[in-house]
């Protein structure tokens, strides 16, 4: 198995079952900050940055999602953590039901923000193609620049201005060659809702009720197919409701955490 370290941050130094947090694209770690400072030092939180983003390296990960929830699983067993809840946004989502498929002896309990079950369409899975190509022929972000107007929603338009700086400079840190292998990687997704249907822990499923990208609907499909999954919509957020609302997603996540350490 081809697998590399990742890079990893703690953001709370709480106690019990760490909360492991894998970001949305194209960003990182760092999008995690404002839920780690509403959730204090209740749990433990380590953030990751995903291959190719932040500070993780690609080296030589095929780009599926299946080596980014293999490499999350290596990083995590190398420093000693032996469970956790896994909690992921968008692209982390992604990779948190691939982690609860491949690894789960590992996933107590998973979180689903604003992500979905299901696989693209062709059209999604061609736009994603296309990205790759363009940054990875122009070695420039330029072509993931303008996400930062999807991300956000119509009351982040109006009240939350100061985030459009934060979320250009998030961008254009990323690296056009991992902005390609995370695009290669979620076109070539199938579709996990059979894992959440099997999946024997709790789920909490959030979604912004401005949430465009993944709506939700989405989100409804997701606690239809869980065992035990509590859904809560966020309002006055959208695609980064973490980010928007870290108050309400860090309640959502606090509440996943308490139903894992009652099993």
């Amino acid at each position: 198995m081809t697998t590399t370290t990742l890079a990893t941050s703690l953001l709370c130094d709480g106690g019990g079952v760490p909360l492991v947090l894998l970001h949305g694209f194209p960003l990182d770690l760092r999008m995690w900050r404002p839920v780690a400072a509403e959730l204090g030092d209740r749990v433990r939180v380590i953030a990751v940055d995903l291959p190719g983003q932040g500070h993780s390296d690609i080296g030589s990960l095929p780009p599926t999602l299946e080596a980014a929830a293999d490499a999350v699983h290596d990083t995590l067993r190398a420093q000693g953590e032996g469970n956790a809840v896994v909690v992921g946004l968008s692209m982390g989502g992604y990779v948190a039901l691939a982690l609860a498929e491949r690894h789960p002896e590992l996933v107590h309990g998973l979180g689903l923000v604003d992500t979905k079950s299901t696989a693209d369409d062709e059209e999604a899975r061609a736009n994603r193609y296309r990205i790759a190509r363009t940054v990875t022929d122009e070695q420039s972000t330029d072509a993931v620049a303008g996400m930062r107007s999807k991300l956000l929603g119509p009351t982040s338009a109006m009240e939350r201005r100061a985030l459009y700086p934060t979320l250009d400079a998030w961008i254009r840190a990323q690296s056009p060659a991992g902005v390609a292998w995370a695009q290669n990687a979620m076109a070539a997704r199938p579709d996990r809702t059979s894992v959440l249907e099997s999946f024997d822990g709790p789920v909490a499923v959030v979604v912004g009720a401005e949430d465009q990208i993944t709506p939700v609907a989405d989100a409804h499909h997701m606690v239809d197919a869980a065992r035990d999954a509590v859904l809560t919509v966020v309002p006055n957020a959208a695609h980064l409701s973490a980010v928007e609302e870290p108050a309400a997603v860090a309640k959502a996540l606090l509440d996943l955490h308490d139903r894992v350490a009652r099993i």
